[in-house]
């Protein structure tokens, strides 16, 4: 009788275990649970698996940021991963074979995610965006992913792009629809803009500056479209994009929260 108690009560932890680890087996990368450190940080920040997420890229620095909502609608910084490999130069990404990594603002859904990629895991950013097409810009299957190596992508260890993963997962069970990411040439400082003022994409980045200016202030991802070839941001929830001030495409209203 008591090896038989024992067997069950085996058997319900086991149970138990796999349940609350979302049936993770040990072998699917992207079933991944976020391990304890990460859990222990997140509440040391007041944060959780599941709340709404944010991602900032910046190339010469070689550094990716997730943002993480908190108990308000502002995001606060969860954690900065190095990022071992991009390809190219600064400057955005033109056509397919340049073997440039995008700059811009772009929208990744769960159809985006890639749980078997041929470098262990990875996202796609949706290049061309809205923005890319209006100057038809080509190329296909920009990601972030792990492996370390890169041909117009950006690329993270394993582990790391596990943990990213793993949270981008949580957000999606948690209700966010899709997440913003937004791929910079550098942090778009008033200092650094003077450092490349005369550059061939300085008054491209000088747009990439106004939603990066944005979210310095509110903490908020923007609204984000194309107007006349150009990126806007803050649109209205109400505006109609066929209005008499031009033909208007909405890459994200919000958040995606």
């Amino acid at each position: 009788m008591i090896v038989m108690r024992k067997m069950l009560f085996s058997i319900v932890v086991v149970v138990l275990t796999l349940g609350l680890s979302g049936c993770y087996s040990g072998k699917d990368p992207a079933m991944a649970p976020l391990s304890k450190a990460v859990l222990a940080e997140l509440a040391i920040k007041g944060l959780k698996p599941g709340n709404p997420l944010f991602v900032r890229i910046f190339k010469e620095e070689s550094i990716l940021e997730v943002w993480m909502r908190g108990k308000g609608p502002e995001y606060k910084k969860f954690k900065t991963y190095k990022i071992c490999n991009w390809s190219g130069k600064l400057g955005p990404k033109l056509k397919t074979g340049d073997k440039q990594a995008p700059e811009g603002f772009y929208v990744v859904k769960p159809a985006q995610m890639n749980p078997n990629s041929s470098y262990h895991l990875s996202f796609n950013l949706g290049f061309p965006n809205l923005y890319d097409k209006a100057y038809a810009r080509t190329g296909s299957y920009l990601m972030v992913h792990g492996d370390c190596k890169s041909a117009g992508c950006y690329a993270v260890t394993d582990a790391q792009i596990e943990e990213i993963y793993a949270l981008i997962r949580e957000a999606y069970r948690g209700g966010q629809r899709y997440f913003q990411v937004h791929a910079f040439p550098f942090r778009l400082t008033e200092a650094n803009m003077q450092r490349y003022e005369g550059h061939r994409w300085y008054g491209f980045w000088r747009n990439l500056k106004e939603g990066y200016d944005l979210f310095e202030r509110d903490r908020i991802p923007p609204g984000i479209g194309v107007l006349d070839k150009r990126y806007v941001f803050d649109i209205p929830g109400d505006v109609d994009p066929s209005g008499a001030i031009g033909k208007l495409d909405i890459i994200a209203r919000d958040s995606g929260a």
